[in-house]
């Protein structure tokens, strides 16, 4: 995959945060605020970029703030910075604000949880290799799964910015319709393509819902979705497929891709403790060009964005 232009400066900086929001059960989204150089540096970033956030000095919350299943391991030390991806970025004058969609899973996402307006976070970024547009595309396909959804928001976004002639679609999945991270979820959510979420219809982008159980738009896989769209659509050679999600997910809309010919690019997901290629503990087996052997490459590093045709998907 060509990644020439997706490469920005990175560094370590402070970012002020600007708001911190709950939009669900477990599910957040962290408003942050660059300025000066760190300013600059983030506006050029890509989507499918990240960045590696120190939380080791943040507290806890309350006892009755903290959900059961995770009492017992709330007060473990957060020894190395955790890894996120945005959901969106602004440039505001000489500000610049990005979005971090987060869940809380663990220790480190519920101290993120009481960050308030004007508390100082360290972050090491951008990192990573984001998505690119090749020329010649007339459709984009996002498709995404549980919280995958927060670096293809970013990616709407610039999509109709920068490329307002294409035609894009999001394909949202997750296992119930309690999983879906966005807000403002209509009571009811249809199986037909539609202005379902408002985070990608505030970008014109209709979304097409899937949930395992039925409970929201259509029941089964959000990959089944994209199959019967593409057995319908006269797009494919001219369209690109974008996606983040489980790896599961991803080896097979990697698989659909094959199968129609179309381009397609996955964020790929691993524990990535130090960010910058040093560490090597989120190696991601790939196909070595032009030979039958296998390579590792670092997802912090050389993705954690990827040709799709060169991913061996570890299921």
């Amino acid at each position: 995959m060509d990644k020439s232009g997706c490469l920005v400066n990175k560094g370590v900086f402070s970012a002020a945060v600007g708001a911190n929001k709950q939009i669900g059960p477990r599910f957040w989204r962290l408003g942050l605020d660059f300025e000066g150089t760190a300013a600059k540096v983030f506006a050029g970033s890509q989507p499918g970029q990240f960045v590696e956030m120190d939380i080791s000095q943040t507290a806890l919350p309350t006892r009755k703030d903290i959900p059961e299943d995770l009492v017992d391991t709330a007060d473990r030390k957060i020894l190395l910075r955790r890894p996120f991806s945005f959901c969106d970025v602004a440039i505001k004058g000489d500000k610049t604000s990005v979005e971090i969609l987060y869940r809380v899973v663990g220790s480190a996402s519920l101290r993120m949880t009481t960050l308030s307006k004007g508390n100082s976070v360290s972050m090491i970024g951008p990192l990573g290799n984001g998505f690119c547009m090749p020329d010649g595309k007339k459709a984009a396909l996002l498709v995404t799964g549980g919280m995958g959804a927060g670096p293809l928001l970013h990616l709407a976004k610039v999509l109709k910015t920068n490329h307002p002639g294409i035609e894009v679609i999001a394909f949202v999945g997750a296992k119930t319709s309690a999983e879906l991270p966005f807000e403002n979820l209509p009571a009811k959510i249809g199986v037909e393509s539609g202005q379902w979420l408002a985070e990608f219809n505030q970008n014109q982008i209709e979304s097409v819902v899937a949930t395992d159980d039925g409970s929201a738009g259509n029941e089964g896989f959000v990959t089944d979705c994209l199959r019967h769209y593409l057995s319908k659509s006269s797009l494919n050679t001219n369209t690109i497929i974008y996606s983040c999600g489980p790896e599961p997910m991803l080896a097979t809309v990697a698989q659909i891709a094959n199968e129609n010919n179309i381009d397609c690019q996955v964020s790929m997901e691993r524990r990535m403790a130090c960010g910058i290629g040093l560490c090597q503990s989120c190696a991601v087996e790939c196909k070595a060009s032009e030979s039958e052997k296998t390579v590792y490459k670092l997802c912090c590093k050389d993705g954690p964005v990827f040709d799709a045709k060169e991913v061996i998907f570890s299921l």
